[in-house]
């Protein structure tokens, strides 16, 4: 007979498994099963506490063999931030950040993305990633804006599950997937004043109006592990909410995945927030409020064993997140094969050539065009010296954006990225430019310091051109965790160096590279062309060329929308409905560019809207058709978008929500019929007391290229229950 214990029989059903071995281990195994910490002492923080996860290591095989060895040999999770690519990876392909990639309003191209990280993540003996993130982007002055997908909960809710489904692959046993994180659960984004981890000043009305339904949707989707955030709500931290994390998430929900706690947010119960005295209270209020993972914070092994042996929490309290954490570590066969790295497939995937176009393709779907004269594209027969100017020209680093080696998550001895595999907007200009045609570079300024001695030979240099690409944004000193900006404006001495720009009387085109919406100056809306790029990863470059030159038909929306001030905070489209007056004593409300928009080199005409349904049944779907025609002179994409707006509620709601949207391309001339059916759940509301219903009444269906009301057609569909 077999010695073999009955949990390293895998063909034995999992709960047989798991009861097993929890028998076997002891109080001090099971804790450390809860724990995740960093690599600074890894050994013998396996050795000596039997942690079971670790972030930010690279030597991932070794801490692998060293938890095979302890008693039970039960293996390590190893977790990393890769937020857009496997970035904090030396070698690895960087994509362009959640913004930027929201901008394609593409979930299947994201899915894809999603897809090609893994390979690269799991490669590298790397299992669980800490992404997507779901937060809705409100103050538009919060760091961690250019982590998001934007404003609009049911975009965020596409994208996010198709960024899951891409990041965990064929299933948990997939030894090319990896644990796919919906964070920060939830309402981290609703600051104040845009500092980051303040208090959110949040209801459960509110939560579940605008902040959990991407959660929900994610959740559902088989996303298998959640993180909270850093902020409290009602006076609640959100590692301590058990409503939220026990009664929704867990229970209302039926999330079978873990739960882990953001950077040390069980200790800062203490430290911070100093709800709790002692890191046994702590311990205890974490646990028992549904966390199933303590990150980062070491304390919690002994708090957690004071608070069992002095009956703050039992023994079986523990036994719950220890059965969620070796369930999933079972499910995902870690017991068989704890997936190893393996170099020969790393070198086969990272950086390889088909994530490079996958790269390049995300970055060309997601660059926006803002403002167009008719600069653009520009003629080569007419472009004979074309000047490039600005800091964020040929700097690899602001082009990738926050969460790369080289940003403030990591110390400068890190290192970086290789320079040769970032295209830079520089780069890539001179590498597509026509034969005959110089393009010169200065970078004028710096986009932190208010250095001034580089404007005049820039100003100088883009005087005697045919045009000039000025490219501005912000920088990593100004974005990020812990990096929250007072002010929306361009930093360093670029408001000078534009305001020189615009005297010469050469035609500007200005490409923005920030991580979030800036207040934008005169000098640049009245350019003759403005470009989003957000930060388009390694490839941008090369794809911002390709559209100024007009290889390729620009085709991003904004998933976000620019303010014209820093005091229009919070801009975004879907604002509650009621107030007083429809703008500001001396100011507009209306953003300078709305939520959905995006210009491209041909153009596109909405009509014939017919619902289908106008009489809408409970329980059942509202068909709508559009007919939409590329009236311009090329083919193009087109997003089209589907709003609804609820002309009478019980509660205060929304004027117009985001319900639908397709991504289409047009040849030149042509006409496509789209059909869209809404769900009889697209019509909901949360009424007063906080139950999510549809009520009887007439409905509005807003359908066009942005969410600007004059760009949509509208027609009508009512719920008459009076019969």
């Amino acid at each position: 007979m077999s010695s073999q214990p009955l949990y390293r029989n895998a063909a034995l059903p999992l709960e047989d498994r798991l009861n097993d071995l929890l028998g076997r281990m002891t109080l001090e195994e099971k804790i450390g099963q809860l724990m995740m910490l960093d690599a600074r002492s890894y050994e013998s923080d396996i050795k000596e506490r039997g942690v079971g996860s670790f972030l930010h290591i690279r030597e991932s095989d070794r801490a692998i063999d060293l938890s095979l060895q302890s008693r039970l040999g039960i293996p390590v999770l190893i977790a990393e931030d890769c937020i857009h690519g496997h970035a904090l990876w030396k070698g690895a392909t960087v994509y362009p950040t959640q913004m930027a990639m929201a901008c394609s309003w593409n979930p299947e191209l994201l899915g894809r993305v999603a897809r090609a990280t893994a390979a690269e993540v799991a490669a590298t003996g790397i299992h669980w990633t800490f992404s997507p993130v779901l937060c809705l982007t409100r103050d538009l002055r919060w760091g961690r804006v250019g982590e998001t997908f934007g404003e609009d909960p049911h975009l965020i809710a596409e994208l996010a599950s198709a960024m899951i489904a891409g990041y965990q692959g064929r299933g948990l046993d997939d030894p090319e997937g990896i644990l796919a994180t919906a964070k920060h659960f939830a309402g981290y984004s609703e600051t104040q004043g845009g500092r980051d981890a303040s208090e959110a000043d949040i209801s459960r009305r509110k939560l579940r109006s605008y902040f959990l339904p991407p959660f929900e949707q994610a959740a559902r989707a088989g996303c298998m592990t959640f993180m909270t955030g850093y902020q409290s709500m009602e006076g609640v931290p959100s590692t301590a909410n058990r409503w939220l994390l026990r009664e929704v998430l867990k229970e209302e929900w039926g999330f079978g995945g873990i739960l882990v706690t953001d950077w040390d947010n069980a200790g800062r119960l203490v430290r911070e927030q100093k709800v709790c005295a002692t890191f046994k209270h702590a311990a205890a209020l974490a646990v028992k409020s549904g966390n199933d993972v303590m990150m980062t914070t070491p304390e919690f092994f002994e708090g957690a064993r004071e608070a069992v042996r002095g009956g703050l929490m039992t023994e079986a309290d523990i036994d719950e997140p220890c059965r969620r954490v070796l369930s999933l570590k079972f499910k995902m066969g870690l017991f068989e094969n704890p997936r190893r790295s393996n170099p020969a497939k790393a070198r086969e995937v990272l950086f390889c050539s088909a994530h490079r176009e996958l790269n390049l393709e995300a970055a060309r779907q997601s660059i926006v065009l803002l403002k167009n004269d008719g600069v653009l594209p520009l003629a080569p027969e007419g472009i004979r010296r074309l000047a490039v100017i600005g800091p964020n020209a040929d700097n690899d680093l602001e082009q990738l954006g926050d969460w790369s080696l080289g940003a403030s998550q990591f110390a400068a001895n890190a290192g970086k990225q290789p320079r040769e595999h970032t295209v830079t907007v520089l780069d890539g200009l001179r590498r597509t430019a026509p034969e005959g045609c110089q393009v010169v570079y200065a970078p004028g300024c710096s986009g932190v310091t208010h250095e001034t001695d580089g404007i005049a030979g820039a100003v100088a240099l883009a005087a005697r051109s045919d045009a000039a690409v000025v490219v501005v944004g912000d920088c990593l000193e100004y974005i990020g965790e812990v990096r929250s900006t007072a002010t929306l404006e361009l930093q360093g001495a670029q408001l000078e160096l534009l305001e020189k720009l615009r005297d010469t009387g050469t035609p500007l085109i200005i490409v923005l590279i920030n991580s979030k919406p800036l207040v934008l100056p005169r000098s640049i809306q009245n350019a003759a062309a403005i470009v989003e790029t957000f930060n388009p990863g390694m490839e941008g470059g090369t794809a911002l060329a390709e559209i100024l030159w007009g290889k390729v038909n620009p085709s991003g929306k904004l998933c976000v929308s620019f303010p014209r001030h820093v005091g229009q905070q919070p801009v975004f489209y879907s604002q509650v409905r009621g107030q007083h007056g429809h703008r500001y004593a001396d100011l507009t409300q209306e953003p300078l560019f709305p939520f959905g928009f995006g210009l491209s080199y041909t153009t596109f005409r909405y009509g014939n809207l017919r619902v289908l349904t106008p009489g809408m049944r409970r329980g059942e779907p509202v068909e709508l058709e559009v007919d939409v025609t590329n009236t311009g002179g090329r083919a193009g994409d087109e997003i089209a978008q589907v709003y609804v707006s609820d002309d009478v509620t019980s509660a205060t709601w929304v004027d117009l929500q985001l319900k639908a949207f397709r991504r289409i391309t047009l040849e030149r001339d042509e006409t496509r019929t789209l059909r869209f059916s809404l769900p009889f759940e697209a019509f909901s509301l949360v009424n007063a007391d906080g139950h999510r219903v549809v009520e009887p009444g007439q409905f509005h269906l807003l359908v066009g290229g942005s969410s600007r009301i004059p760009d949509l057609l509208q027609a009508v569909c009512v719920l008459d229950e009076s019969c």
